[in-house]
């Protein structure tokens, strides 16, 4: 196994390139990190961002699931990141 592999296997097995999965894993990964910081600031006023935490779980896991393929759902978690 090439050090190359250890980059492409996972990307390959949900039919996706390391760019392409790159893409879809970063975005996620961004939409996460701002999805927290509004939950935080929910958490401090609760007025704010009422919804953009739950909105966010439910839009990104339709998003990572809607790809599944076989070999990833044996990961435990279908397409991920």
């Amino acid at each position: 196994m090439s050090i190359l592999d250890s980059f492409t296997r996972h990307p390959a097995s949900v039919g996706e390139s390391y760019g392409q999965h790159l893409g879809f894993a970063g975005g996620v990964g961004l939409r996460m990190i701002g999805a927290g910081l509004a939950c935080v600031v929910h958490g401090i006023f609760p007025f704010l961002f009422v919804r953009t935490g739950s909105r966010t779980i439910l839009a990104l896991h339709a998003r990572v699931t809607a790809g599944q393929r076989a070999p990833a759902a044996a990961e435990g978690l279908g397409r991920h990141a």
